[in-house]
């Protein structure tokens, strides 16, 4: 148990202070590995290796499908195209929900986080300024849309935090829809009124928008494609998914081939999109396989018996232990699919023996399972947060406390309340 304590402490601490999980994690099951009594070498050899590969060769068509997507959908300007429509439907008064709104369609209609905050940001400067907004709400509130409930939350989703949990609990993309769908709400309207709250404040202290210092070019995102053009990938993706139930990987060619016919115009530029789509996918993939790799070390170790026995009888709802455990892994390696790995590779085989002990819903598990992934994640060495603030040219003393309050302090009030409906059987 102590073993396995220090290597989470050596996987966060080293996480948080900016190392590579990729090196990171290895070290962290080495120190698992030795307190536990395990030979190193084999121990990396063997079970490391085989989490590793073994989650690469379930998922890497999916991310490296998902960042092609996201990356044609950026170069082509179908995003940000979709993005301004959804800003001028809602209109330059309410800026805040424009932006949260525009980054919730982009996001779950596969566009990866990082795609979406190089997307909206423009976008969001634009609007900021027009509306007279502190600048500073700007991440919080491309996190809300983008880090949220889209991501988590909202049955059908094809973002990677949602699909993870249907290989251990086998269900589907929309498992334990009215779950899903409560605690969105409670996440989109939590967090809107938050960012509201905090505008009036700021505002009434004297603080109004502020120029950046780094000056971008934000009018080309004016030159977009026709909005229906631009959002028929999207659709096709989610719909494909979710109601053809078509698999993620044809859902995400579909989206794909989609955008290559509609605007073939700029043929030109697919091949470089691609190649680059690809190329960042790796680097995801192998940060979430590392993760995975770790808690493969876990599961074998003699502590991890005691440590399935502490989760195990936690009082109330097997759905609270599994809450605690993917919310503390998520928040040691700032990774929400990294962290969820880690905990189902190592306990998602018990819950699912639990859920048919007890004649309990499979659905339930799954859907907890993926809105706890983004809880603890977002905290400050979250690497979608350090992207965040550097787009935006931000800092975490400006803006994390908002990224904090709807990424983390929200996505826990609402998972807790979806717990304890499931546990009064309102579920």
């Amino acid at each position: 148990m102590l073993g396995i304590l220090l290597g989470l402490i050596v996987i966060m601490v080293l996480a948080y202070l900016g190392w590579s999980i990729i090196w990171v994690a290895p070290i962290a099951a080495g120190v698992v590995a030795l307190t536990g009594g395990l030979d190193l070498l084999s121990s990396y050899t063997g079970p490391y290796m085989s989490g590793f590969v073994g989650f690469a060769k379930d998922w890497f068509p999916v991310f490296m499908l998902g960042a092609i997507f996201g990356k044609l959908m950026e170069s082509t300007k179908m995003a940000n195209s979709v993005a301004i429509m959804i800003s001028k439907i809602v209109g330059k008064k309410q800026a805040i929900l424009g932006i949260w709104l525009a980054a919730a369609i982009l996001t779950y209609g596969g566009v990866s986080l990082f795609v979406v905050v190089f997307t909206v940001y423009p976008l969001a400067l634009s609007l900021f300024r027009e509306a007279n907004i502190p600048r500073r709400l700007i991440p919080g509130a491309i996190a809300l849309g983008a880090f949220t409930f889209t991501m988590v939350a909202l049955p059908g989703t094809p973002q990677i935090q949602n699909l993870i949990p249907m290989k251990y609990f086998h269900t589907t993309p929309t498992a334990a829809p009215l779950m899903g769908i409560i605690a969105a709400i409670i996440m989109a309207v939590g967090g809107h009124f938050y960012l509201i709250y905090r505008e009036r404040k700021l505002k009434k202290n004297g603080e109004n928008f502020d120029e950046p210092q780094r000056k971008i070019n934000d009018e080309n995102i004016i030159k977009t494609p026709n909005f229906i053009i631009s959002i028929l990938p999207l659709i096709a993706v989610v719909c494909a998914l979710n109601f053809a139930k078509i698999p993620i990987i044809p859902s995400l060619l579909l989206g794909i081939i989609l955008i290559i016919i509609l605007d073939f115009k700029n043929f030109k530029i697919f091949i470089s999109s691609i190649n680059e789509g690809a190329n960042s996918s790796l680097i995801a993939i192998i940060n979430t396989s590392a993760a995975v790799g770790f808690g493969s070390v876990i599961k074998i170790v003699p502590g991890f018996d005691k440590l399935t026995h502490f989760l195990m009888n936690i009082k109330g709802s097997p759905l609270i232990s599994e809450a605690i455990a993917i919310n503390i892994l998520a928040g040691a390696t700032g990774s929400a699919s990294g962290g969820m790995g880690i905990a189902l590779e190592a306990l998602g085989e018990k819950y699912y023996e639990i859920a048919l002990e007890q004649n309990l819903n499979l659905e339930l598990f799954a859907r907890v399972a993926s809105i706890s992934s983004g809880g603890l994640d977002v905290l400050p060495h979250n690497g979608a947060v350090l992207t965040l603030l550097a787009v935006t040219g931000m800092t975490h003393k400006k803006s994390y406390l908002d990224i904090g309050i709807v990424g983390i302090i929200i996505p826990l009030i609402a998972l807790a309340f979806v717990i304890f409906l499931s546990y009064m059987g309102l579920l």
